[in-house]
């Protein structure tokens, strides 16, 4: 796929950190799997994959930590 930021690069499948912050709370989620673009890094995720991490954020922000770092498992 043709990476739609840069208009430059493909992106192909890899690994990467995804960052979210909601009101107090920072969650980072390590080795998402994503298309990443192999010009500009942009990353893209599946439908499946974004559920999956924004139920894990949605976990993270119950708990009331203002950082948390989690390790993506399918």
């Amino acid at each position: 796929m043709r990476c739609v930021i840069c208009k430059q690069g493909d992106t192909a499948p890899g690994l990467t950190t995804v960052t979210m912050t909601r009101g107090e709370s920072t969650i980072v989620i390590k080795n998402v799997p994503a298309d990443i673009c192999e010009n500009c890094g942009e990353y893209y995720l599946s439908e499946e994959i974004s559920s999956q991490i924004l139920r894990m954020a949605e976990e993270a922000v119950k708990r009331n930590h203002e950082v948390e770092v989690i390790q993506f498992a399918a």
